[in-house]
């Protein structure tokens, strides 16, 4: 599988993963639900590299620059995120993180020197206008949705969205060099997340109250977070990681922005609403330039 494919898969499973959140992230309140989030992946991801054997990859020099990726794109990033989320929803929060494709493909053009042919140019002008599209102008006619609603100030909301793209491209550009060496990047992963959710702990032991839960877990919102992990952290973040070792950044971001063009048919299911026209057309033409750039 080209990495064009695992960065749409990773795309797919966090747009399922972002509609999970919405009760969990609410319930606990954002870092409570980032916490146990993340201690349920690092246990699921340090167990799949003990079994694969995927340890035995990882190399000392490897270690601190992707703790440093796991402290900036998961820690500070997807906390951000799911804090815009609590406040704007799961699709026009995906509107702002998809911005990740934009500061990853400028990071990259001066960082790696990487760049694109004409035609891959043309394919990310339209993935990138179709996910603006779709997000931007599909929220007419949704005024009563509550998964559209915004929760306070909308320019606080738009910073956390907009801090979560940023942390999630430089995290993406700091683990690039490492990824391109024979590490496991199931191996990999587990590094991030462990450092990530380390963080958080040393959070939640400083007594801060933003780190305390907002209502007690129970076993229903425990196994939606657990399920919640496993298919976007642990196996979407590991699936980008595997892109990175083929793909660059900018265009490995740019095809795992098209979240929440992949919103659009399962939040239809979700809340029984049609998107709107403009939200069908940013999709198609967003779809149209991922098949031009897997082609």
């Amino acid at each position: 599988m080209g990495y064009e494919w695992l960065a749409l898969a990773a795309a797919f499973l966090w747009a399922v993963a972002s509609l999970l959140s919405v009760v969990p992230a609410q319930h606990l309140g954002t870092f409570a639900y980032s916490r146990w989030r993340m201690g349920c992946t690092s246990v699921i991801l340090a167990t799949m590299a003990l079994l694969t054997g995927g340890w035995g990859t990882v190399e000392s020099g490897a270690i601190s620059a992707m703790a440093f990726s796991g402290l900036i794109g998961i820690f500070i990033g997807d906390t951000a995120l799911f804090a815009c989320l609590n406040r704007m929803g799961p699709r026009q929060a995906g509107l702002l993180f998809s911005c990740h494709a934009v500061f990853s493909a400028v990071l990259g053009y001066f960082l790696f020197h990487e760049s694109m042919t004409v035609l891959e140019l043309i394919g990310a002008a339209l993935v990138f206008s179709g996910v603006l599209t779709a997000i931007f102008f599909g929220r007419k006619g949704r005024a009563n949705n509550h998964l559209e609603s915004i929760k306070g100030n909308v320019w606080i909301s738009v910073g956390l969205g907009l801090l979560a793209a940023l942390c999630q491209a430089m995290g993406g550009i700091i683990a690039k060099p490492v990824m391109q060496t024979s590490i496991d990047p199931i191996a990999a992963s587990a590094i991030r997340m462990m450092t990530a959710f380390l963080a958080h702990c040393l959070f939640f032991a400083s007594g801060a109250k933003l780190a305390r839960a907002t209502q007690p877990m129970n076993l229903r919102i425990f196994s939606i977070t657990a399920v919640n992990g496993f298919l976007a952290m642990a196996v979407g973040m590991t699936l980008i990681l595997y892109a990175l070792r083929e793909g660059n950044v900018g265009m490995v971001a740019l095809l795992s922005s098209t979240t929440p063009i992949m919103l659009l048919p399962i939040l239809w299911i979700y809340t029984k609403q049609r998107p709107n026209r403009y939200a069908w057309l940013g999709a198609c033409v967003a779809v149209t330039g991922t098949g031009i750039l897997v082609s």
